[in-house]
């Protein structure tokens, strides 16, 4: 089956379209490795427009009446859809021949109890209008049906870790060594994964914040310059204030037990306007704050493992947009070394023959994929859910009736 997987995070810093071939079905605990597969056919990022990037930004905290919302969906999902296309046109293809797309959509809103326990979970633009737009079937809102079995509605990357990325036995030489695969975006998250052979389950969760407070601090530092800081070179130039990391690290959700997930809810730019307050009262200068914000979040990933791993962490696999920061992938090294008293590997996707500017849009393919079929798409070790559910909403597309005839051939009776 052919999908198209869409994919924007909470950094809003482009949509990524992944055009996939996807085969097989899900694997069991020790089912042999290559049950489903996945081909990457062909991956574009599309830009946001920036007035519409500074209505998601607004959005995320400021108060809005209800057209506000209504307006902003539509308009999300009218950009999906432009990038669809668009990315289809850079392939060479014509809608006709996608037989579905997996929108992950633009989350708005992970609504967090007190007690961690997620109440909701908002992602706008609508996969109806996309479905209209496209004339392709499109599933969305897969986080909802999560959620309302118990689960945390993320990280939902952690279904595609599962079946497609656990580790050898003896991964580099450590003997029941996990692979942790890590993403840092706006938040940041990780799938800890025992190796094939194990009956132990996986763990997946919120390590924290990835790039959102670096994003902002760079702002800050340049004067609304950069939207962020390129290759790591202004936190290179700052000095980390360590006792501002020690403080900052006693945020009580770095304590929280797993599976827990995080947000621009709660690491907001209003918690970094209070950190960078404390900071230039301590005479710190504009790069020694990124140079901080980004050590916060190499200590948080490296201090979440030595807490919470299972296992032995034998290889560390980073994408995401931090995954192009050299800076903080160092820092990173650096401080797993001090938290597990020894080196670790930290390699990106490719290293892994994956596209790592393209396996979250993947990962979203492969749900859409799993949905399609009726097959779960969650992960309960990972999210928290009392069970494995469905995951995704479908909205019909002008090929519906056909991508219908399709599935019951090859459904098994």
């Amino acid at each position: 089956m052919r999908i198209l997987g869409l994919m924007s995070g909470t950094s809003v810093d482009g949509i990524d379209v992944a055009i996939a071939d996807v085969t097989g079905h899900p694997a069991g605990a020790t089912h042999p490795v290559g049950a489903l597969r996945l081909a990457l056919v062909h991956a574009h990022t599309a830009p946001w427009p920036a007035y519409e990037r500074a209505a998601i930004f607004a959005a995320f905290t400021e108060p809005s009446p209800a057209a506000t919302w209504c307006r902003l969906n539509v308009a999300v999902a009218e950009t999906m859809a432009r990038a669809t296309l668009d990315g289809l046109a850079q392939a060479g293809m014509s809608p006709g021949e996608i037989d579905l797309i997996a929108s992950h959509g633009q989350t708005l809103w992970h609504d967090v109890a007190p007690d961690g326990k997620v109440a909701g979970t908002w992602q706008t633009g609508d996969p109806a209008i996309i479905a209209a737009r496209t004339g392709i079937t499109t599933v969305g809102n897969f986080r909802v049906a999560d959620v309302a079995a118990g689960g945390q509605g993320a990280p939902l990357t952690s279904t595609f870790d599962w079946h497609l990325l656990r580790p050898p036995v003896n991964l580099n030489g450590v003997d029941g060594g996990w692979r942790a695969v890590q993403n840092i975006g706006g938040m940041a998250n990780v799938t800890l994964l025992p190796p094939w052979g194990m009956e132990q389950p996986p763990l997946a969760f919120d390590t924290g914040p990835g790039n959102a407070l670096i994003d902002w601090a760079a702002g800050q530092a340049t004067s609304g310059r950069l939207s962020y800081d390129e290759e790591g070179q202004l936190a290179a130039a700052g000095q980390v204030d360590e006792a501002l990391l020690r403080d900052w690290l006693g945020h009580p959700y770095f304590d929280q037990s797993p599976p827990k997930t995080t947000g621009r809810e709660l690491f907001s730019r209003m918690l970094g306007e209070q950190w960078w307050q404390q900071a230039t009262q301590r005479g710190a200068h504009p790069v020694d704050l990124v140079a901080t914000f980004t050590e916060l979040t190499a200590a948080s990933i490296a201090a979440a493992y030595a807490r919470f791993a299972p296992g032995p962490i034998a290889q560390v696999v980073v994408g995401g947009g931090g995954a192009r920061n050299p800076h903080l992938v160092a820092r990173l090294t650096h401080r797993l070394a001090q938290a597990l008293g020894r080196p670790v590997e930290v390699c990106t996707h490719d290293a892994l023959g994956i596209d790592a500017d393209a396996k979250e849009a993947l990962a979203f393919a492969l749900l859409g994929y799993l949905a399609i079929h009726g097959w779960p798409g969650n992960v309960p070790a990972c999210t928290g859910a009392a069970q494995p559910v469905v995951l995704g909403e479908i909205a019909p597309g002008r090929n519906y009736a056909q991508l219908l005839r399709m599935m019951a051939t090859n459904l098994p009776a």
